[in-house]
C-alpha cells in the first residue's frame, strides 16, 4: 500500500474501491504532516573552509528528496549555519578556529543545485550553534507527524537539530535519511548515526 502511494498511481475512482481499511489509511497518509529540513548545505560545509570529500556529491540526492517531498504535498525547510567576523572569539569558534559560513559571505550560500530548489516560500533558520531552538519550536507549532533530516554535517548539526525536534515533537516520526547526510570523519559518522537510532530516530537508507 505504501509503494502504491509512493508511486501516486492513485485517483478517487481507485481509493473508493479499496477495502475500507485501506480508504482509511490513504485518507491518514494524505493528511499527514511532513517536513523535510535541510540542514547547513552551505558553500563552507560542502567545498569552503570546512569543506570534505563527498559532501558534493549529496548535491542530487538532496534535490531528488526535496523533489519527492514537494511532490508527496509536504513542506521543506532549511538551516543556515551564519557568524559573524567575530567567530573566533566565540566558544564555538575557540573550539574550532576555522572561520566559516559568515552572513552574506560566499561560503554562506545554500550549495549548488539545492539553492535553486529553494523557494521564497521556505522558512530558513539562521542559527549561530550546531541546533536551532527556533526551528524546535517551529515545528512544536506546526504539530508535524514525521519529519526528515538531510545536510550537513551527520555528527554535528544534523545530529543536533534532530535530536531538538525530537525533544519538540516526541510522538513524531522522527528521521534521517543516511543517503543525504555524510561527515568529514567517516567513523564519527557511523557514531552519530548509531546515537540517532538509540534515540528512537529512524534511519533511511543507512547502508
Amino acid at each position: 500500500m505504501l509503494a502504491f502511494l509512493k508511486k501516486r498511481e492513485y485517483t478517487i475512482e481507485k481509493m473508493q474501491n479499496l477495502p475500507c481499511f485501506q480508504w482509511e489509511f490513504v485518507q491518514e497518509a494524505r493528511t499527514m504532516k511532513t517536513l523535510l529540513v535541510v540542514v547547513d548545505y552551505q558553500v563552507d560545509f560542502v567545498c569552503g573552509t570546512l569543506g570534505f570529500d563527498g559532501a558534493a556529491q549529496l548535491d542530487d540526492r538532496i534535490c531528488q528528496a526535496i523533489r519527492r517531498q514537494r511532490q508527496a504535498g509536504g513542506d521543506v525547510c532549511f538551516t543556515l549555519d551564519s557568524h559573524s567576523e567575530s567567530y573566533l572569539e566565540t566558544q564555538e569558534g575557540r573550539n574550532l578556529p576555522v572561520l566559516h559560513c559568515v552572513k552574506h559571505t560566499p561560503g554562506w550560500a545554500l550549495f549548488g543545485s539545492v539553492a535553486a530548489l529553494r523557494r521564497e516560500s521556505d522558512p530558513i533558520f539562521e542559527k549561530q550553534t550546531f541546533g536551532s531552538l527556533s526551528l524546535a519550536e517551529y515545528v512544536r507549532k506546526i504539530g508535524y507527524d514525521q519529519i526528515t533530516l538531510v545536510g550537513l554535517v551527520s555528527n554535528m548539526c544534523v545530529l543536533s537539530n534532530a535530536v531538538l525536534v525530537k525533544s519538540a515533537l516526541p510522538e513524531a516520526q522522527i528521521c534521517v535519511d543516511c543517503a543525504c547526510t555524510a561527515s568529514f570523519d567517516a567513523g564519527l559518522h557511523e557514531k552519530a548515526l548509531d546515537i540517532l537510532e538509540g534515540l528512537q530516530i529512524q534511519l533511511l537508507n543507512r547502508g
